[in-house]
């Protein structure tokens, strides 16, 4: 555990430091957030938090109210000339919460408040990993439409050059036939690139309305992780909201078996009782006590409260560890899409310079339009690679980011004040 916090507290600069940085290939802060902060799921859970506060003064108030009784009878007695009389009764009761009762009424109250401020926390971040998965989303696509743009610009050039080459009868009418069809096909895969990229673009608006996506996004390489796996699997489980409200769950399962166990001792009642008997001849004046005999039912109720107790705890057990093996994947999954990406963009290196020398033999004659168009198509579909993986490791690296809280400013957007009840 020394080790573990020692590692934390060497972390904690390096992570400051990445979650400060700025990223130009991401929307603006201000825009995402204002884009987070209007989302329905985000409005439903801040209304929850005000559900939760009317409960905790519900609780706080207790269950308990006066009741008041009235009656009116009539009374003959035959053994008495004009034996008839009017008679009423007015009476007020009302049960008393035991001492201690309302503390733990008050503490469930506040445990729900809580929860319901973790929710919305949890909504916030949902909301911030779907912008993040829709923007690289769109990122990719566009990527995809330009590099298929740039693909069918060198070939409408290259089939411009065999066709002046057929006309003077210095190339075969087959590689103008093979130009073409590779024209033809980088066109239709611009076509099919450009449509997927508007639908990502219109996917994107219409979730997030006050989001306005810019015309270009500058290619940024995606920067290395400081720290360790260490520090950044702890810094995830800090701020984790599902990891979260599973504490706040099983700390409000331990405040309800607690009250369930105050439960057995039930709360008296007292009631004051007035009445005029025989046409006001008789005044009474009582005072009444009521105290439940607790029976087994009691008794259950509270051992079911416990036994639910044990199981919260245990399911925060669970979601603890599986939430850290999520952060340790995410931090590897960042630091491995990184390396592919170098790799990636070394292979669409040497393979941009190879399809350069296949062009330039052809050019020479020293080598055949079908072997230049296959040497510009690998090229291509490296660059294509190199880009994509260039994405996927952003993203992997923004998520991970996102999930230390070290992206967004959403820390102040958690945990809104709220009424004490």
């Amino acid at each position: 555990m020394l080790r573990l916090l020692a590692l934390l507290v060497l972390s904690l600069p390096a992570l400051t430091q990445a979650g400060a940085a700025s990223a130009p290939d991401l929307p603006p802060e201000t825009q995402a957030l204002a884009a987070l902060r209007s989302s329905p799921l985000v409005d439903a859970a801040g209304e929850h938090i005000e559900a939760q506060e009317a409960r905790a003064r519900r609780l706080a108030a207790g269950f308990h109210e006066w009741t008041l009784s009235v009656g009116e009878q009539t009374r003959r007695v035959r053994s008495t000339p004009g034996g008839t009389y009017t008679e009423w009764d007015v009476g007020l009761e009302r049960a008393l919460r035991l001492p201690g009762k309302r503390d733990l009424d008050i503490q469930l109250g506040t445990a729900g408040i809580t929860a319901a401020q973790i929710g919305r926390g949890d909504a916030l971040h949902e909301a911030g990993r779907g912008l993040l998965a829709g923007w690289f989303e769109w990122l990719r696509e566009q990527a995809a439409a330009a590099q298929w743009q740039q693909q069918r610009d060198s070939l409408a050039r290259q089939a411009r050059v065999v066709g002046r080459r057929v006309e003077l009868g210095d190339a075969p009418r087959l590689e103008r036939l093979q130009a073409d069809a590779a024209l033809a096909q980088a066109s239709a895969q611009l076509a099919q690139a450009e449509g997927r990229a508007r639908v990502a673009a219109e996917r994107l608006r219409r979730h997030y309305p006050a989001l306005a996506l810019p015309g270009s996004v500058p290619e940024i390489a995606p920067d290395a992780l400081e720290g360790s796996a260490d520090g950044w699997i702890e810094a995830v489980l800090q701020h984790n909201h599902e990891l979260g409200l599973a504490r706040a769950e099983s700390a409000r399962a331990r405040i309800s078996a607690s009250r369930s166990d105050a439960e057995r001792r039930p709360d008296p009642s007292i009631g004051v009782r007035v009445a005029r008997e025989r046409s006001g001849e008789e005044r009474l004046l009582g005072v009444s006590l009521s105290i439940p005999l607790p029976g087994e039912g009691r008794r259950a109720d509270s051992d079911a409260a416990l036994a639910d107790a044990r199981a919260s705890a245990h399911r925060e057990a669970g979601v603890r560890r599986r939430v850290e093996a999520e952060a340790a994947a995410q931090y590897q999954r960042a630091v491995s899409a990184r390396a592919g990406w170098h790799s990636q963009q070394s292979a669409a290196e040497a393979l941009a310079g190879s399809a350069d020398l296949m062009e330039r033999a052809w050019q020479l004659g020293e080598g055949s339009l079908a072997d230049t168009l296959a040497a510009r198509r690998l090229a291509h579909e490296a660059r294509l690679a190199a880009q994509l993986a260039r994405l996927e490791a952003s993203e992997a690296r923004y998520r991970l980011l996102l999930d230390a809280h070290q992206l967004w400013a959403l820390d102040e957007d958690e945990h809104p004040g709220h009424r004490e009840p």
